[in-house]
């Protein structure tokens, strides 16, 4: 076979990958557009819980129905920039970049809330630069098409809280037997404090590393009181 005969069967190649390049890309953006208003089904993080013999415990709840404690909290641990910033903290990343080379085996992380909320819902947890990629694209994404109170009320519903246990509500209920909206400042610390690994970091019963966390983080909301900011975003 010649090379004219090679070249419509590459040409034909070309636009079917073209074509399933934009179907993926409507179809993404659809998602997107959608969660908007309506919480995912089912992420892949909760997904692989239950294959790996995990489970599933989870109750998807409204912004109002979080109370402000949790979202304080979380915005304390998290992300103390979160209604200021368009989805990245680049000075915590450039210091996250400088302190992960000076020690290696001591990683740290910048992601902001809106970060973690990209991966959580359409992405995976670990992985290399090509996953970061796609969450670069993703916390762009809803930056721009969601908000920031959707944003925090989504990280909250879908966020990993404790093996299996999956948003602020499955969690309150598991750990202190109540609603999210009837936590106690330091009981949401709690639960905010096991967010780096929540299947090392233990809530109940209660780990070192937690009750260490759990306390700076409650200063840090003490702290945070007198933001009008926050308060506005968490009320």
């Amino acid at each position: 076979m010649d090379s004219t005969e090679q070249l419509p069967k590459k040409n034909k190649w070309g636009r079917r990958l073209f074509r399933v390049f934009i179907w993926m890309f409507i179809l993404q953006l659809a998602y997107i557009i959608l969660t908007r208003w309506i919480n995912p089904p089912i992420t892949i993080t909760q997904a692989v819980s239950v294959v790996r013999g995990d489970g599933l415990k989870r109750d998807y709840i409204s912004f109002d129905e979080m109370g402000s404690a949790a979202k304080l909290a979380v915005i304390a641990s998290e992300d103390q920039l979160f209604p200021d910033h368009n989805g990245f903290d680049v000075k915590a990343i450039k210091k996250a970049i400088v302190f992960n080379e000076k020690h290696p085996t001591r990683q740290r992380g910048a992601s902001t809330i809106s970060q973690q909320t990209a991966k959580n819902v359409f992405l995976w947890q670990h992985g290399g630069f090509f996953r970061k990629g796609l969450e670069v694209y993703f916390t762009f994404m809803i930056e721009k098409l969601w908000n920031k109170q959707r944003i925090l009320e989504t990280y909250l519903n879908v966020a990993e809280m404790g093996e299996g246990i999956f948003g602020i509500q499955a969690a309150a209920k598991a750990y202190f037997g109540k609603d999210a909206k009837n936590l106690t400042n330091a009981q949401a610390a709690m639960i905010a404090a096991c967010l780096p690994n929540p299947k090392k970091f233990s809530v109940k019963p209660l780990s070192n590393y937690v009750a260490r966390r759990s306390a700076m983080i409650l200063r840090q909301m003490n702290n945070l009181a007198a933001d009008s900011e926050i308060q506005e975003l968490i009320r």
